[in-house]
């Protein structure tokens, strides 16, 4: 079993638990708001900061900041390694607190002198409130990044899990303190924002000194390390995240059409996010390191050997997840979120969307996957150029769809768009290489069609022979539209694949089977 596999599998146990409690986080949100317009005001206000953690998290300032710390890692002393990261964290705080200041300082005298609407007056002030969570994400994904190239994927993403248990703990602790209203309480959901957020750095500070780090300031103006992470950041914010930026770009549109679209989309990009952040993310995560070190060591048939490696193991896991997503888009909201704010009618409005979210599921990973390659390779322009064009289709095919189609037109356009995504991000990366090892993935797609059709013939009539027979009343009976027709699509899926002796496919199944009879000992 490759240990690419391995680190990836045991990160996206953490990952899993973050992703699950983030998915108890938006059930806990839906019970209590809803989708109305008040659930519309808040999502779009957290977007915005939380766009930070994506960009930097889960993207920019890790993939660019990474290949320099490994780098002084082999090249350099340790003491000089550590005072590189210390630069770089000096640099963030003074560009956190300016950009900080700069947008309080505008939300203030907005709300002091503009005359909106309520709607637009309470998302503003909760933008308010929670915009200096993006400071608090910044420090946190360079304590991250430093933590990934030291070797420690875990602690990192189970950071992630205490943000969700204290915004969690916002809701059903705080929330009730702060009024009558839906509009009052929802203050508390914000202000918990920020406490998550503090939590999530210092949960990872005991790990960093252990490895050697201790705070110290460094001026970053005029060092290299500093100037060489920015050079390379800037193309890199919008390489690596052009989803999350179309998702942010559309739901702001999306807010002054109808806010309920806001917050019924929101809810199926958080359930596609789940099978991404636990494998996808989490492949990406371990790959950037791993393709840094042989970019850096000129070995670049290993390179592509690893990168074809990992786009295989991405393609059989996501395609099943993709498959059920598509098919029990309806039972799985309706199990997540249906209750009560969150009525049957917005169960079929979510459901619409995750639908069309659901066929650009692999495209989505791999387009993570494929901006780190790059990102290892030091070219952050490629993936900057293809995202900003795809940006641009994004957003005309989200304006064109929005009107007729509502969330499922911005569904449909994030999915088409997404798969241009990968298809120039590849065609560019073979002319970078030369060539790609691509024979793996190719072995891949045959057998996992015909594993998806299989799963896809059961799934929708499983589920509907479920439901006229047992209905969706209990909890029992919500769980088993979702769990019977699942569990026998996978069981279908893997048996498919096993038949065919697909390797990627034997390689997840012996990890899965380990990991299965190390928690029993």
């Amino acid at each position: 079993m490759s240990q690419m596999l391995k680190s990836s599998g045991a990160m996206g146990v953490a990952t899993l638990a973050s992703r699950v409690l983030g998915m108890v986080r938006e059930m806990a949100y839906a019970r209590f708001m809803g989708d109305g317009w008040v659930a519309g005001a808040f999502t779009l206000a957290f977007t915005i900061p939380n766009l930070f953690r994506r960009l930097l998290g889960e993207g920019a300032l890790t993939a660019a900041f990474i290949p320099i710390f490994k780098e002084k890692e082999k090249t350099a002393s340790e003491a000089e390694m550590w005072r590189a990261a210390n630069a770089v964290m000096s640099a963030l705080l003074v560009f956190a607190a300016v950009v900080i200041a700069l947008v309080l300082a505008g939300l203030s005298i907005a709300l002091a002198v503009g005359d909106f609407d309520a709607k637009t007056r309470l998302m503003l002030e909760l933008l308010r409130v929670m915009f200096p969570y993006m400071g608090l994400v910044c420090l946190a994904a360079v304590f991250m990044g430093v933590l990934n190239a030291r070797g420690h994927f875990f602690i990192p993403a189970l950071g992630a899990a205490l943000l969700n248990v204290v915004m969690i703990a916002s809701v059903f602790l705080v929330a009730p303190q702060f009024g009558q209203r839906l509009d009052e309480q929802i203050f508390a959901l914000a202000f918990g924002v920020l406490v998550a957020g503090v939590a999530q750095a210092a949960f990872q500070l005991p790990s960093l000194r252990r490895e050697g780090w201790r705070l110290a300031w460094v001026t970053p103006w005029g060092n290299d390390t500093v100037r060489a992470v920015v050079t390379k950041m800037g193309p890199a914010i919008i390489g690596v995240a052009a989803f999350q930026l179309n998702v942010t770009l559309v739901q702001l549109v999306s807010f002054w059409v109808d806010p309920v679209i806001v917050a019924s989309f929101s809810y199926a990009v958080r359930l596609m996010e789940l099978p991404q952040g636990v494998f996808g993310i989490s492949l990406a995560t371990y790959l950037l390191t791993s393709l840094s070190g042989l970019a850096a060591e000129k070995k670049f048939p290993e390179f592509r050997a690893t990168l074809g490696q990992g786009l295989s193991y991405l393609i059989v896991i996501n395609s099943l997840a993709a498959v059920l997503l598509l098919f029990l888009a309806e039972p799985i909201v309706r199990l997540l979120f249906e209750r009560g704010a969150f009525g049957p009618e917005s169960t079929q409005r979510a459901a619409l969307a995750l639908q069309c979210l659901a066929p650009g599921l692999i495209a989505f990973s791999m387009v993570n996957i494929l901006a780190r390659a790059f990102y290892a390779l030091g070219d952050t322009h490629t993936p900057m150029r293809v995202s900003v064009f795809c940006l641009g289709v994004n957003l005309l095919l989200s304006v064109v769809l929005l009107e007729p189609l509502r969330q499922a037109g911005l569904g449909l356009a994030n999915s088409i768009t997404s798969c241009l995504n990968v298809w120039l991000l590849l065609h560019a990366l073979r002319k970078k290489l030369g060539a790609l090892e691509l024979a793996e993935v190719k072995r891949s797609l045959k057998p996992v069609l015909a594993a998806s059709i299989v799963a896809s013939i059961l799934a929708w009539p499983g589920y509907q022979a479920w439901d006229t027979q047992f209905g969706h009343a209990t909890l029992a009976a919500k769980l088993g539209a979702v769990f019977v027709p699942a569990v026998c699509c996978a069981a279908l899926y893997w048996a498919v694949l096993w038949a065919d002796k697909l390797p990627a496919a034997r390689e997840v199944s012996d990890l899965i089977l380990r990991k299965l009879r190390g928690s029993r000992k």
